[in-house]
C-alpha cells in the first residue's frame, strides 16, 4: 500500500510503498476512502504523545470500506461501508462494559497507538465492537470527520456540555473541531459567541451558525479582557463554553468567560508539553462551574448523529475547505506547525 510514513519525530514524512496490513484476530483492515488531516497528526508527528511509536504512518478520521475482516467478526464482511471513532474499544473493560468505550482502559488508536489511515488500507482492532456502518445517504466527504472532529464535537455540546436551546454557548478556536461544534450548538438553537484570530475562522463560523464573532487578536489585555467582552456580549457570560484549540490561554479564558453555575468542557487537546494551564479555581469554586473533558464518542452513540445528518440538520460536508492527493498530505502535516488550518482538510489516499 501507499501511505504517508515518518522514520522519526519531526523529520520529513513522505509517501512510501508499505506492506499491507493484516486483520488482527477479531479485527478489519479499510480500505480508506478519505481521511481527515487534523491537529492531532501535528502533535503526534512532533512528539507530543507518548504512545505513538517511530517509524509511524499518521491519520486517525476517516471513512472507507472494510477490505478484510479477521478470525471471530461476526457483524462486518468485506465491502460494508464504514467509519471508525478514533478511540477503538476493547469492549471488554469496565468502563467499556459501562457504555463509556470512549475511555476504554485498553484503547488503541489508528494513528496513535497504531498505524494509521494516511494510507490506503487500515488496521482496526475489535471490529464489532468499533466499525460504524454508514447510510449511503451520508457521503464521504460528510462521513470523514464523524470518526473525530465532528463526532468529538457533537458529544462534547451535546452529551458531556448537555446544551439546551436559548442557552449561550462560546467556542474558543474555529478550526474543524471549533467549526463542527458551532454548527451543531446552533443546530440545537443555542446562540453561539465564536472566538478565534482569524478572521477566515470567524467568517466560517458565522456561516456555521454563530450569531456572534469576536477576533481575540484585537482585544489586549489576555485571557481576562477576551472573557470580560464574552460576558458583555452574551450578558452576563456563556452557560456553555468549549475549548476546542487546545491551550492554556485558550482554556483559562473558556473558564473565566463562563455566567454563575455555567460549563467548561476541554475538547482541544493539552499535551503536557505545551505547558498547564493555571486555571481560577476561586472563580470555579465562587461561580459552581463545572469542569468537563470529552474525548471522542463511542461507536453505539452515533445513530443519533448519524439520523440529524441524514435529515440534513446537520452538514459536516459545509465545513471542508480543502481536499489533498496523498502526495500533498506530507508539507500539510508539516505546515500545521504555523497554525491550525481554517476548516476541515481532506485526503484522498488513491488520488
Amino acid at each position: 500500500m501507499r501511505a504517508v510514513y515518518y522514520e522519526a519525530f519531526g523529520s520529513p514524512p513522505a509517501v512510501r510503498e508499505l506492506p499491507d496490513p493484516t486483520p488482527p484476530p477479531g479485527g478489519a483492515v479499510i480500505s480508506v476512502s478519505v481521511s481527515g488531516l487534523c491537529r492531532s497528526d501535528w502533535h503526534g508527528w512532533r512528539g507530543h504523545d507518548p504512545d505513538i511509536v517511530a517509524p509511524h504512518v499518521p491519520g486517525h478520521e476517516f471513512v472507507g470500506v472494510v477490505h478484510a475482516v479477521g478470525d471471530g467478526v461476526t457483524g462486518w464482511r468485506p465491502g460494508d461501508r464504514v467509519t471508525v471513532p478514533f478511540v477503538c474499544a476493547c469492549g471488554r473493560c469496565a468502563s467499556c462494559l459501562a457504555g463509556d468505550q470512549q475511555v476504554c482502559e485498553r484503547q488503541s488508536q489508528p494513528g496513535f497507538t497504531r498505524w494509521g489511515s494516511f494510507a490506503e488500507l487500515v488496521a482496526v482492532e475489535h471490529a464489532d465492537v468499533n466499525l460504524v456502518r454508514l447510510p449511503e445517504s451520508i457521503g464521504d466527504a460528510a462521513a470523514a470527520s464523524l470518526g473525530c472532529r465532528f463526532g468529538t464535537a457533537f458529544r462534547a455540546v451535546v452529551h458531556q456540555g448537555r446544551v439546551a436551546a436559548g442557552e449561550w454557548v462560546a467556542v474558543h478556536g474555529c478550526g474543524g473541531v471549533g467549526l463542527s461544534a458551532v454548527m451543531i450548538a446552533a443546530a440545537a438553537g443555542a446562540r453561539v459567541v465564536a472566538v478565534d484570530i482569524s478572521e477566515r475562522a470567524l467568517e466560517l463560523a458565522a456561516g456555521a451558525g454563530a450569531v456572534a464573532t469576536l477576533d481575540a487578536s484585537s482585544i489586549s489585555g489576555g485571557p481576562a479582557d477576551v472573557a470580560a467582552a464574552i460576558r458583555e456580549v452574551t450578558g452576563g457570560g456563556a452557560h456553555l463554553s468549549l475549548d476546542a484549540l487546545g491551550s492554556s490561554v485558550t482554556c483559562v479564558t473558556s473558564v473565566e468567560c463562563l455566567r454563575r453555575r455555567g460549563r467548561h468542557v476541554q475538547v482541544g487537546l493539552l499535551p503536557p508539553v505545551t505547558g498547564r494551564p493555571a486555571l481560577p479555581m476561586d472563580r470555579v469554586i465562587a461561580y459552581e462551574l463545572e469542569l468537563r473533558g470529552s474525548h471522542g464518542m463511542p461507536a453505539h452513540a452515533y445513530p443519533e448523529m448519524l439520523a440529524l445528518i441524514e435529515a440534513g440538520t446537520l452538514r459536516p460536508d459545509l465545513l471542508v475547505t480543502d481536499t489533498l492527493t496523498l502526495a500533498e498530505a506530507p508539507a500539510a502535516l508539516m505546515s500545521m506547525v504555523r497554525a491550525p488550518v481554517n476548516g476541515i482538510r481532506l485526503i484522498y489516499p488513491t488520488r
